[in-house]
């Protein structure tokens, strides 16, 4: 087999070469860095610790308002207490007139105990759905 006669041309590559092949990724930049990530949270983390900073002075001054609230209640709860309690004692002792009435000798307001020292009465102010007996709806 000869090759007289027949012209044979080979495949070449063009003269200068083939273009180069672009084989990298170019994709376009999505987002923010990663450092523009870093400082947005760290933006937002100080906002929201100036906001809790913001609001615990505030829950402390509510608290303080309400001690000193409290501190200058005291007195009139007490004096209304105090009236309360007379109240119920001169309630008492009329019903403890009108009871004992047909009794000789018997001093209303009197203690009952021998001793000089003072006791106090003790008058339970229980709600009437409390007490024993009590029959509701």
């Amino acid at each position: 087999m000869s090759n007289t006669g027949s012209s044979a041309t080979q495949d070449l590559p063009p003269k200068g070469g083939f273009k180069p092949i672009s084989y990298e990724r170019r994709l376009p930049k999505k987002g923010p860095t990663g450092v523009v990530m870093f400082g947005m949270c760290a933006g937002i983390m100080a906002y929201g610790w100036y906001r809790l900073y913001l609001g615990l002075d505030e829950r402390r001054e509510l608290e303080r308002e309400k001690m000193w609230s409290r501190i200058h209640l005291t007195p009139m709860l007490i004096a209304e207490a105090d009236r309360d309690e007379y109240r119920r004692k001169c309630a008492a002792l009329d019903r403890e007139k009108k009871i004992m009435k047909d009794v000789p000798g018997w001093e209303v307001g009197k203690s009952v105990y021998n001793g000089g020292r003072y006791a106090p009465d003790i008058i339970a102010n229980v709600p009437i759905h409390q007490q024993p007996g009590f029959k509701g709806n």
